[in-house]
């Protein structure tokens, strides 16, 4: 189970304390079990400070916190604060990263039933798409990426994604994942050839203020498609 302590503090000496926390992730790289820090800046009083800090476990926590450099941080930290600091120990019993959860819902959903209003709910009306296959000109809209998606769903009726990986950073969303369909209908001036193509490759959604997908990059293998479907030769590996 994830589990987060919570640092609440006050001082007038936040640079310093800056200055501390950087020391202190130099002093433990390769000995620390931290895996994310976040300091927040209380708004309406400026020296009120919270830290955030995440472990994969409980027992991974104790770990760190055994560490000398961390003892000795703690000792500087609280020299620098207004008073004790106060510690909270939380074990997460639920993380739902909402970005991601939207990337989940066009790969496993709306890519596969074609609903507009689900892609209305989730792309900007001004969405930007990047995609390696479309060289000329870039899918632009929510009612854009809905008709691309329409285009492919008309080529290989059976498609579907599977979601391997994600990863999620600020306003970012990066997914790794496989596709497989039938090509049972034209695409982009290819007949159908009756042919299963399996391929993988990975998306990057950028996010805008309000939790929709405003700009996209894809990636992914379109030679290796064409190469399935008869359309062209690769090379033979040697």
């Amino acid at each position: 189970m994830t589990f987060m302590q919570v640092i609440d503090c006050r001082t007038t000496k936040f640079d310093d304390m800056n200055r501390l926390m950087d020391s202190w992730v130099e002093a433990t790289q390769g000995k620390r079990t931290a895996t994310h820090a976040v300091v927040g800046r209380d708004r309406s009083q400026g020296d009120h400070f919270v830290e955030i800090i995440e472990f994969p476990s409980y027992e991974e926590a104790m770990t760190n916190s055994a560490l000398p450099e961390t003892n000795r941080i703690f000792e500087e930290m609280v020299a620098l604060c207004d008073g004790m600091p106060t510690f909270t120990d939380l074990d997460v019993v639920r993380d739902e990263q909402l970005n991601k959860a939207t990337c989940r819902r066009f790969f496993q959903e709306l890519a596969r039933e074609g609903d507009a209003a689900g892609f209305a709910e989730c792309f900007t009306a001004d969405y930007h798409d990047h995609d390696v296959a479309n060289k000329e000109q870039d899918t632009r809209g929510a009612d854009g990426i809905h008709e691309e998606v329409l285009g492919y769903r008309s080529a290989f009726p059976d498609f579907e994604f599977t979601v391997q990986d994600q990863i999620a950073e600020g306003d970012r969303v990066v997914t790794r994942w496989t596709w497989q369909g039938t090509h049972r209908g034209e695409m982009r001036g290819i007949p159908a050839t009756g042919k299963k193509v399996t391929m993988e490759g990975t998306t990057t959604f950028l996010f805008d203020e309000h939790g929709k997908i405003k700009e996209g990059w894809w990636h992914w293998d379109v030679l290796g498609m064409l190469s399935q479907l008869g359309v062209v030769d690769l090379p033979k590996s040697a």
